[in-house]
């Protein structure tokens, strides 16, 4: 009896002396309690709603909920910097946009660095833009619009959802490429800027499919072109910029979920084959159709093609905002 009790003891003992699990060891039953995914804007918009119809599906896939939290403000920069602070188990994600993790880091100086203190999960979906007018715009196509703009330099006002954004640089880019001159108006939100669109206060828009085609389905807005090589599935009687006169003229706006710097790798596999699951649902995929979204292919889905796809837009449209002296507010 005496020696089965040294034995236990001793047992104890040699135990109390291991050192602790590594991370990525006692990651093996993540996750064990509900996922915070960090939406950097207000409710509403579009990459709220997308994040909304993936965190539903995702659920079933990682038997815990994923809870949506709106933390908004700087371009998107508060709530993803609120990431990258965060303790990297894999329990708080962010779904980050052109905004968040190409534009602020030309626009900003940030805390953090925007592509290397992340972990990529998985791109998501994107949508292009569309060229927009009010109802009463005279033109009735793009050539028209930019010879109207030509005729009335700095007469035009164009709204967007804040400087910085994708709306508000696709505007300084579309002065550049057609020679015209108009003025830039900020708002707290796309969906205010379309307000005034439909009010005729400001004159264009170059707005997200997910805000504004409702509108122009219904007959309020004209809806000039799409930024991309083909048109939308959603809107197929929308020509491309291709086909509407300004060749080349693509910006989309993308979405993609990333992790702080330093989550264990088990943990992103986990994360990125919820999230292709979910991007595979035919339910999700009609939601985000219905938005005008456009689901990655199987392969852009790995954590290895979002890194090389965030470098490569960031070595694009870094020297872009940088020559057109854009400053974040």
């Amino acid at each position: 009896m005496r020696l089965a009790r040294r034995r236990f003891l001793h047992l104890a003992a040699g135990a109390a002396s291991l050192p602790a699990l590594p991370r990525i060891a006692r990651a093996q039953g993540y996750p064990s309690r509900p996922i915070t995914i960090v939406v950097p804007f207000a409710a509403g918009g579009s990459t709220d709603v997308a994040a909304r119809i993936l965190s539903e599906r995702m659920r079933s896939s990682l038997g815990q909920p994923a809870i949506i939290e709106n933390v908004a403000g700087g371009n998107g920069g508060i709530g993803v910097g609120r990431v990258a602070r965060a303790t990297p188990d894999g329990y708080t994600i962010v779904i980050g946009i052109w905004n968040t993790h190409v534009a602020n880091g030309a626009l900003y100086t940030l805390p953090y660095d925007v592509l290397n203190d992340f972990e990529p999960i998985s791109l998501i979906a994107t949508q292009p833009y569309l060229i927009e007018a009010k109802k009463t715009m005279p033109a009735n196509d793009l050539q028209g619009l930019i010879a109207w703009l030509k005729a009335n330099p700095g007469k035009a006002s164009q709204g967007h959802a804040g400087v910085g954004g994708g709306s508000h640089v696709a505007g300084v880019l579309f002065q550049t490429e057609t020679g015209t001159r108009f003025q830039s108006v900020p708002y707290r939100g796309g969906s205010a800027a379309l307000q005034d669109l439909l009010g005729g206060q400001i004159d264009i828009m170059i707005d997200p499919p997910a805000n504004s085609q409702q509108q122009v389905r219904l007959g309020n807005i004209k809806a000039y072109a799409v930024t991309a090589k083909t048109r939308l599935a959603s809107a197929p009687d929308i020509p491309t910029v291709d086909e509407a006169g300004l060749p080349g003229f693509y910006m989309s706006l993308w979405q993609a979920f990333f992790a702080p710097k330093g989550t264990p790798k088990n943990v992103i596999v986990k994360l990125n084959a919820a999230t292709v699951e979910a991007l595979a649902d035919s339910t999700v995929r009609s939601r985000l159709a219905d938005l005008g979204q456009e689901i990655y292919s199987r392969d852009q889905q790995t954590p290895e093609a979002l890194r090389a796809f965030q470098k490569a837009e960031i070595d694009k449209w870094w020297p872009i905002i940088k020559a057109a002296n854009i400053k974040g507010e």
